[in-house]
């Protein structure tokens, strides 16, 4: 009875989580109407300003390719702040609204982002990059730019989990066999959880909510964020984990992929911070990460960029 009124606990997050995104996606068509600056990034200006300071939800290897690449092509240091998106968020907000962002450029899940962009904190400024990139990611007045897309999936264990168990389906997880053996992170505590739940509606209509409360019921192991569960899942604590695709690539040990008949992906947006202290070296990061140079970077790691023609380094993507 306790794990079902913790069940409807999160679902009132998450309804309240959807309602607001519905908000901040008439925001996203219309606009702030904020007339920010969208002059192209100047390399001379960037190399003054010296840094640019960047918060977001990347994890630190991927990060690290990316800044290799772009200090040894600019000679301008990366000061990178990571979190979970929920941290990212609220950290961004708090000193937006203390009147001291101490960030130039935020990265993370589009529905967190969307949360900045309605306090005005992002500046106009699309990379000329991105404009090849295709038009269903493009933020409608310009202020977030997405660069890559994240596929939720099932990781599972790869010597623990025989090859007839493998889920073929999100409804696979459901089998008496997992339970006490899915990781997944909390969806109270992870927004970009609380937005996977909401979007299964997407695939299952009315019966979304009745597959959120069965997989409560499997008694999931709960971590903070998508980026620990692939360890859980190497390790053996457990045998799945609802986690992104690309974790596949970029960790070390008996794990793969399930390959499922649909799955849900979510861009990644990057924007400027309408009062960076550094808004040139932001635009130039933004301009690079964009490039087919850095989107190659990156998809080498495993992720799904969006640039033409270049795929991640992942089995059968």
């Amino acid at each position: 009875m306790d794990r079902e009124v913790k069940l409807m606990a999160i679902m009132a997050r998450l309804r309240l989580f959807g309602l607001s995104l519905a908000f901040l996606g008439l925001a996203a068509l219309f606009g702030t109407g904020r007339d920010a600056s969208a002059q192209p990034a100047s390399p001379e200006a960037a190399r003054r300003e010296g840094k640019v300071v960047i918060y977001g939800t990347i994890v630190s290897q991927i990060m690290s390719v990316i800044q290799k690449g772009f200090e040894g092509k600019y000679g301008i240091k990366v000061d990178y702040w990571r979190a979970d998106a929920t941290k990212v968020i609220d950290r961004a907000l708090t000193e937006w609204r203390a009147g001291r962002p101490g960030f130039d450029v935020v990265t993370g899940t589009r529905g967190g982002l969307l949360l900045l962009k309605q306090e005005d904190v992002f500046a106009k400024y699309v990379p000329a990059a991105a404009e090849s990139f295709p038009a269903k990611f493009r933020d409608k007045d310009g202020r977030l730019t997405a660069w890559r897309v994240t596929s939720v999936g099932v990781l599972y264990n790869t010597e623990l989990v025989r090859s007839g168990d493998i889920p073929k389906s999100l409804d696979d997880l459901l089998d008496a066999k997992w339970q006490q053996k899915i990781a997944m992170p909390n969806p109270s505590q992870h927004s970009s959880t609380a937005q996977f739940l909401w979007n299964l509606e997407k695939l299952k209509g009315e019966k979304w909510l009745d597959f959120v409360k069965a997989l409560a019921r499997q008694k999931p192991h709960m971590t903070d964020s998508f980026a620990p569960i692939p360890s859980t899942i190497i390790r053996g604590e457990t045998l799945l984990g609802i986690t992104y695709l690309q974790y596949v690539v970029q960790q070390k040990g008996p794990i793969g992929y399930a390959p499922l008949d649909k799955y849900l992906t979510d861009p990644t947006d990057i924007g400027l911070s309408a009062k960076a202290a550094n808004p040139n070296a932001g635009k130039l990061f933004m301009e690079y990460l964009c490039s087919p140079e850095g989107q190659k970077r990156v998809a080498e790691t495993g992720e799904f960029v969006l640039s033409p023609g270049i795929y991640p380094a992942l089995e059968d993507a």
